[in-house]
């Protein structure tokens, strides 16, 4: 008997537990590129990238054989037992790339929570503080720690109970929502005032340009002000780069474009090409403030995914992805901008950095309404037109497109057309 989308969502539902949740019904059998096919043979362009893991494409040649040639030699050690080179090296280079003119060391993990987990961990070590500040809309991760970070009860800590504590919730600067940088820096006080005194403080976190929360873009002025304001205080900044890093946003890490450093940063998703890698970067002195046992994992920087994230690097310069991507991220906000001219009552804005690209929906342009039924229609209808596309938004109403940077433009456009028509059916 043939598999069938059906037959295997049903073995799933009596075998997965129902909070794993899947966002379109179908079973990906392969992949090329930004071509997905699933178990009956049907091709599907992706806009999802794996949740922007695939900035580089399904399967990069490039990237298969740096894994195959490192599957033949060794697959693990544990770093912390048996080091090798292609951890260091990768270290190296990522130490090169983060922003901030100052001497760095990067710690090497397996998933953006883990990275999110050690950056907390390393400032409460390097300051002996243990508060943490986020923001409105953010998301770190589904841990403990990270989940308390996230600023989304439903569906990442629903039924869950109380998060840990000592994290206090700034408000993300966000013009179209009405709130300012005046707002937001004013938010930060007003927690010095009523929760806890700037020294109780060790981090404040934030995401460049928020993912879950719907992909708004800190403003430049902000960036600086809050690292000024972590200066005077003698707080650490942590940028939390695990969907915006790996040249999704036009720099490989989008902090280069904020005028300032962090000095932590994470990072994971699209750096190790599909494999599981994520990690730490920030100033040596912090880095260095725990002792040797105290970070580290079992399968933390493996040798496979280090040799991915290598070739990774190696793709981004061969095929000049930084300026391909911003020119992906032109063809498709221009392309966007001509549908939201043709719908102005349902999209209220689009926006971008780089390939990071958001439409946000309201009901009959009021900003005030936003509409989650439209985002969910629109996502459903590509995908019976073959698109994969997905949302995101404190309130569910925002299209995000995180397609490989290696798409070719005709699959560009050929998904612009398919989004036209979803909305011309609503």
């Amino acid at each position: 008997m043939s598999k069938t989308n059906a037959s295997l969502m049903a073995r799933r539902t009596a075998a997965v537990p129902r909070g794993v949740g899947q966002i379109h019904p179908i079973f990906a059998e392969s992949a090329k590129n930004a071509t997905v096919t699933d178990v009956e043979g049907r091709e599907f362009i992706d806009f999802a990238g794996g949740i922007a893991v695939l900035n580089t494409g399904h399967v990069h040649p490039k990237i298969i054989a740096a894994v195959t040639e490192q599957l033949n030699k060794l697959t693990h050690t544990c770093f912390q037992v048996l080091a090798y080179e292609p951890y260091v090296e990768l270290c190296e280079k990522i130490n090169a790339k983060v922003p901030g003119d100052f001497a760095k060391k990067t710690l090497l993990v397996t998933t953006g929570s883990e990275a999110v987990e050690n950056a907390v961990k390393i400032a409460r070590a390097a300051t002996g503080r243990a508060g943490v500040i986020a923001f409105t809309g953010a998301y770190h991760g589904r841990t403990m720690m990270t989940l308390g970070l996230t600023g989304k009860v439903v569906p990442y800590s629903a039924g869950m109970g109380l998060m840990p504590g000592g994290i206090f919730r700034a408000l993300y600067p966000n013009e179209l929502h009405g709130v300012s940088i005046d707002d937001s820096i004013a938010s930060i006080e007003r927690i010095f005032k009523n929760d806890a005194e700037p020294k109780d403080i060790a981090a404040i976190i934030i995401e460049p340009v928020q993912g879950e929360g719907g992909f708004y873009v800190a403003p430049k002025e902000f960036m600086k002000r809050l690292r000024a304001l972590c200066d005077h205080h003698g707080i650490l900044l942590i940028a939390d780069e695990v969907q915006t890093g790996a040249g999704r946003t036009g720099t490989f890490f989008a902090m280069e474009q904020m005028g300032v450093a962090a000095d932590l940063t994470t990072f994971a998703k699209s750096i190790a090409g599909g494999f599981p890698l994520a990690g730490v970067c920030g100033k040596a002195e912090y880095m260095d403030a725990i002792a040797p046992g105290g970070l580290g994992g079992t399968y933390a920087g493996s040798p496979i995914a280090c040799a991915a994230a290598l070739a990774v690097m190696e793709v981004f310069e061969e095929e000049h992805l930084l300026d391909r991507c911003k020119a992906v991220g032109e063809r498709l906000v221009t392309g966007l901008k001509a549908i939201q001219a043709k719908y102005p009552s349902v999209i209220g804005e689009v926006r971008a950095l780089g390939a990071m690209i958001a439409v946000e929906l309201f009901e009959n342009g009021d900003s005030h309404k936003p509409n989650a039924a439209a985002v969910a229609s629109v996502v459903a209808k590509a995908r019976d037109k073959g698109l994969i596309l997905l949302s995101c938004g404190t309130y569910g109403n925002v299209l995000r497109v995180l397609v490989p940077l290696t798409a070719p433009d005709e699959q560009l456009d050929k998904g612009l057309a398919i989004i036209e028509e979803c909305f011309a059916e609503l």
